[in-house]
């Protein structure tokens, strides 16, 4: 895959207007309905690349990526190694795997499950809060654990964006909650208002463009 060459606008950290730079979606049970959702609920102009980690088999086969596909005109694609982060596109963690966001590129690790999953929420968030801090989004939706719990708070207190789906709208509420429980800045969406609010977000992409 061809790296991107566009050039981003970066910002200061407390600035009026943040230009984000990656978001990293966790879910686990109920998360197959919860992500078709999510996904086609996102505009076909939504270019802030966004990282997907589903708690799911390690034998499972890359149907998720096809699934997702199916209900949305943005680009899904399974993560390989040293995968270029490109804009809109949205990026699945494959089985069996932990997916680290890096600068400008994803990694994969065989590294011990986390809370027993791999890939592990936490992973992920906590690396996006690494590589982007204030320019990182996280996005908790169901799930039956509190994995992604401690990588939101990470992202929080990196002073990016954290986003949890209303306990109330989600199939399994544990995940969700356990994730207010430690994030209680973060705002609260049922499911339906999510994809719009990430469609709202200011992205480096988008940002270059204005001051263009």
């Amino acid at each position: 895959m061809k790296r991107s060459t566009e050039k981003f606008v970066e910002d200061e950290p407390g600035s009026a207007t943040v230009a984000y730079r990656v978001a990293v979606v966790g879910t686990s049970w109920g998360g197959l309905a919860a992500l078709r959702s999510l996904v086609e609920r996102l505009p076909p102009e939504y270019d802030l690349p966004t990282a997907i980690v589903q708690h799911r088999h390690k034998d499972s086969d890359t149907l998720l990526a096809h699934f997702l596909q199916d209900h949305t005109q943005l680009r899904v694609c399974e993560v390989e190694d040293k995968q270029p982060i490109e804009p809109g596109g949205l990026y699945i963690a494959p089985a069996n795997y932990h997916m680290l966001v890096e600068k400008g590129c994803f990694s994969l690790s065989t590294e011990a499950p986390v809370r027993y999953s791999r890939p592990s929420i936490d992973v992920a968030m906590t690396s996006a809060a690494v590589a982007y801090g204030h320019r990182a989004v996280g996005v908790i939706l169901t799930g039956a654990n509190a994995d992604g719990a401690d990588g939101l708070r990470r992202i929080a207190d990196a002073g990016g964006m954290a986003v949890i789906q209303d306990p109330q709208s989600a199939e399994v509420k544990a995940m969700p909650l356990a994730a207010m429980r430690v994030v209680p800045t973060a705002r609260v969406f049922p499911l339906q208002r999510i994809a719009p609010f990430l469609g709202e977000l200011p992205s480096s992409r988008e940002r270059s463009r204005r001051l263009a």
